[in-house]
């Protein structure tokens, strides 16, 4: 895969794909989330997502809405733990509408009084709806009870409380001290040549003055294993069992999202969709997952099931577990679980819009971004010896934390 890159004297930097298509992707990555945010700031790296859709020195709120979509194009953006991502997909004779409006809503918004207080009410009905969806609310539990009293736990989305409060002059002080051009990337992916992706950049992002403040991510967070039961008016039972795992750049991350695949991944084959919905009818949704922080990380398998299974649900979930602490892969298993991977790996590389955004990730953690065969061969070595040794570091039963919502 080749790419071009180019940092600014601002230090933002650029990595751009060149590929065939009508389509044109690009976004800008920016190291600051929800992790950034004192206490009295619970939700405002999410509430400021929003807020960039509302109106800049430039354009009216109206005009950012629809100047895409009036070409067929789509703007969005997420906020996560430790990122803000604002992208666009639009017609690859759009790309440069689409850079500019980037652009102009990530440095010139302009956070009016009057659609401040009516985002408010829209943020708290999106918690509400969140609060009223056990399989989504539980994951946020999770991790509040696996970082307790730490950012890294406390959801993203804040409170009632901490959203009603937030002022036009917080919203200003909050991206003043947090979103620094050095800890940028606009990425991009499309039919587009190097030479203009780079004229481009430069146009809409070089006359930005640099800022390379330090923004806080909070203490290194610790953990201590704990099991919580929570009496809700459910349906159905929730549980999620899990402990902490491997930051982002511990070399025992692939191993790790290796053994998760196995376990609880994507596939229909995975150990507890087979052991817990296939072969014995026990939960209609189960699946594991792994998230890789900056200074940590968090497994956690997720499964809903009736009252009368639970019991049976969990016994049946750490005799998965015990299988792979005390169980070898065999050779023709580990390459199985490895082939099954890098077809999920080569699928991601052809679709477009989620490789724009990896790339723009992993530039801006890493500082670098691996091929596909970069990737490949680092999976290629991992051993059953290592993948056993991972397993009895993370599914160590005495380490494991559980949740459950009855």
């Amino acid at each position: 895969m080749k790419l071009f890159f180019h940092t600014l004297s601002n230090g933002i930097r650029l990595v751009h794909h060149r590929t065939d298509g009508m389509v044109a992707h690009c976004g800008l990555i920016i190291n600051t989330g929800s992790r950034n945010e004192m206490e009295a700031e619970h939700g405002m790296a999410h509430f400021i997502e929003h807020m960039l859709f509302k109106g800049t020195r430039k354009h009216k709120y109206i005009y950012i809405l629809t100047h895409l979509d009036e070409v067929g194009g789509e703007l969005n953006a997420y906020t996560t733990k430790e990122e803000t991502a604002i992208y666009s997909s639009v017609l690859k004779e759009d790309f440069e509408k689409a850079v500019d409006m980037i652009s102009d809503i990530s440095f010139n918004s302009v956070f009016p009084e009057e659609e401040i207080e009516k985002e408010k009410d829209v943020i708290i009905d999106e918690i509400n709806s969140y609060l009223d969806t056990p399989s989504e609310l539980i994951f946020d539990d999770f991790e509040e009870l696996a970082f307790q009293g730490q950012r890294l736990g406390r959801n993203i989305l804040g409170t009632p409380e901490t959203v009603k409060s937030f002022t036009r002059r917080d919203l200003e002080k909050f991206v003043a001290k947090n979103y620094n051009t050095h800890q940028m990337v606009f990425c991009s992916v499309g039919n587009i040549p190097d030479d203009v992706s780079l004229k481009l950049f430069n146009k809409y992002f070089g006359s930005f003055p640099a800022k390379t403040k330090k923004n806080g991510l909070g203490k290194i967070p610790s953990y201590t294993p704990s099991s919580i039961t929570k009496h809700k008016k459910t349906y159905q039972n929730h549980c999620i069992i899990g402990n902490v795992a491997y930051p982002v750049r511990d070399k025992r991350r692939i191993g790790m999202s290796l053994l998760n695949n196995i376990l609880g991944g994507q596939g229909m084959n995975s150990r507890l969709n087979i052991s817990l919905r296939e072969k014995r009818g026990l939960a209609y949704n189960v699946e594991s997952s792994y998230n890789a922080y900056h200074d940590t990380g968090l497994f956690s398998i997720y499964f809903g099931t009736d009252s009368q299974n639970l019991e049976k649900s969990i016994a049946i979930t750490y005799s998965e577990l015990n299988r792979l602490r005390t169980t070898k892969l065999g050779t023709i298993q580990l390459s199985k679980a490895k082939t099954q991977v890098k077809g999920y790996l080569a699928r991601g590389y052809e679709h477009y819009e989620s490789l724009m955004l990896s790339m723009g990730k992993n530039l801006l953690i890493n500082n670098k971004i691996d091929s596909l065969e970069e990737i490949c061969k680092k999976l290629e070595v991992i051993t059953s010896s290592q993948l056993l040794d991972i397993s009895n570091e993370v599914f160590e039963p005495s380490r494991l934390s559980t949740l459950i919502y009855k």
